[in-house]
């Protein structure tokens, strides 16, 4: 497999940053893989002097694995780490050279104090934009703690190892053999998941904020800028920075940005917030809020964090259906992300659940991998634009219900099939499936606020135009808002106007 001309032409940068030398031990058979893993890590000799490969018989075949002189890393590749991992590649190789990982200090000094022996596998796709943030984070883990390994393993190079295990859904973690979790987690959660993080006395006893925004989205990290520059204490706290666009790969109508994608443009986001003196605390959830002398806001772990103002930015998460099957199969073939999941399904039977813009794109996108899509809408017709439908009705391998109500997603230990009833007829049917792709638009994260502020009927914050909501000093604003579009952009313009609003109360009172 020979590299084309801008990877090689990227390789040849990178590798001029490797600090030391660095061993490529490699593990081969005769099959095609092994063909292009062994093409791919001649070639990156070929363009580093501090490269060298040496033959070894790993726990996987294909596999490589990447060595400082002399000493096992724990860093290793099982399949061809190309496509959305070739980053995740080009970064182990720079920080087993010696590069140190850009993180906090006090994040290195962390991961170094873990004690015990963790043995982390993952399971991706090379489509799968979640996966190299996990790749990445436990790839740190490993150069810098010998007591850490981990191997990143392709899931179409291991087909059989995957479908023994019933991997559904990427990226799939095993700590020292078990399940240790699925879908996107950063560094922090992982470290979380040990069991290291800050403890609830230690949030309780920060000095008040003057504005406190809850929620790291698109509008939470605008709201936290915008409050910051005015000069004033500000603090930002998380359950996950980036929110839902982590959960997007294209973005396209981010004007000014011809072209994006979700977890690059959460990143910036949060590169720019650290620009700021902004107190950030990451992993943490609000359950509570309340407006006493100052507005208190009490976290999952119990800590109650204070502030003269408050603007809630909690954004939306993706509607469920609610019908029997859904939360048993969830990543065992119920999916909410095609990119990610997609190439899970190669040649078997899926549907997608609803017919707006993200459910057409998801089928038209699975299509070209899967062998058949079904796609079934609730209403009488198709809801997503017409140069979207077009494309679906060009498709051989698609099928399209409409006025199909879901009723139930079968199986045993992974999906079979999906009942719907035709709700013309009132015919209940079945189709026998290995998927479902649930894409039926959004639900504001809310819940919390019950009984606290004046919601709409769906949960949405009602918000004036300054963005305040009807509690004296807190404001909201983003997809958590009853705005009347949920757009990146509109999330930002409406967190700025919130921080504005709530400068303009502070002054004010």
């Amino acid at each position: 497999m020979a590299l084309d001309a801008e990877i090689k032409s990227q390789l040849n940068q990178y590798l001029q940053l490797l600090e030391n030398d660095i061993v490529l031990k490699v593990s081969t058979g005769s099959d095609k893989v092994s063909e292009e893993v062994l093409a791919l890590v001649n070639e990156l000799a070929s363009l580093s002097s501090k490269i060298t490969v040496e033959k070894a018989e790993l726990v996987r075949t294909p596999s490589f694995s990447v060595n400082r002189v002399g000493e096992e890393t724990g860093v290793t590749f099982a399949g061809v780490p190309l496509g959305h991992e070739f980053t995740s590649l080009v970064l182990a190789l720079l920080q087993v050279s010696g590069r140190a990982p850009k993180i906090d200090q006090s994040v290195i000094d962390q991961i170094k104090d873990i004690d015990g022996e963790y043995h982390f596998e993952t399971y991706v796709s090379l489509t799968c934009h979640n996966c190299p943030d996990v790749v990445q984070a436990l790839n740190i883990m490993s150069v810098l703690n010998p007591n850490i390994t981990h191997t990143m393993i392709e899931g179409t190079a291991f087909k059989e190892e995957v479908e023994s295990k019933d991997i559904l859904a990427v990226p799939a973690v095993y700590l020292n053999g078990e399940s240790f979790g699925n879908g996107r987690m950063t560094l922090d959660e992982i470290l979380a998941k040990l069991g290291s993080g800050p403890k609830a006395d230690e949030l309780s006893n920060k000095e008040p904020y003057d504005i406190l925004v809850v929620g790291g989205g698109p509008a939470g990290a605008s709201a936290a800028i915008y409050s910051a520059r005015k000069g004033i204490r500000t603090g930002i706290v998380a359950e996950r920075f980036g929110g839902q666009i982590l959960d997007t790969l294209t973005i396209e109508n981010f004007i000014s940005v011809k072209e994006t994608e979700g977890p690059k443009l959460a990143q910036a986001l949060e590169e720019h917030v650290q620009e700021y003196n902004i107190d950030v605390m990451k992993l943490q959830r609000a359950t509570r809020l309340e407006k006493k002398d100052l507005v208190e806001v009490e976290l999952e772990n119990g800590a109650v964090l204070k502030s003269k103002a408050v603007i809630i930015s909690t954004g939306a998460r993706w509607r469920n259906v609610n019908v029997p099957g859904e939360q048993e199969f969830k990543n065992k073939g119920v999916a909410y992300c095609p990119h990610c999941d997609g190439p899970l399904f190669a040649g078997k039977d899926v549907a997608v659940i609803g017919g707006g813009n993200s459910g057409i794109e998801a089928a038209i996108d699975l299509a070209g991998i899967v062998n058949h899509v079904t796609v079934l809408e609730f209403g009488s017709e198709l809801r997503a634009d017409e140069v979207l439908q077009n494309r679906l009705r060009s498709l051989p391998n698609v099928t399209v219900y409409t006025n199909a109500q879901t009723t139930e997603i079968t199986g045993t230990d992974k999906v079979n099939g999906l009942t719907y009833v035709d709700r013309e007829s009132g015919e209940e049917k079945h189709i026998e499936l290995a998927g479902v792709f649930v894409q039926i638009g959004l639900v504001p994260n809310t819940e919390w606020l019950a009984g606290t502020l004046e919601r709409n009927q769906i949960g949405e914050i009602i918000v004036d135009k300054r963005g305040a909501t009807t509690i004296p000093g807190v404001f909201a604003a983003g997809d958590c808002t009853d705005s009347a579009f949920n757009q990146i952009i509109i999330s930002m313009g409406s967190g700025a106007t919130a921080a504005l609003g709530a400068f303009d109360y502070l002054i004010r009172n």
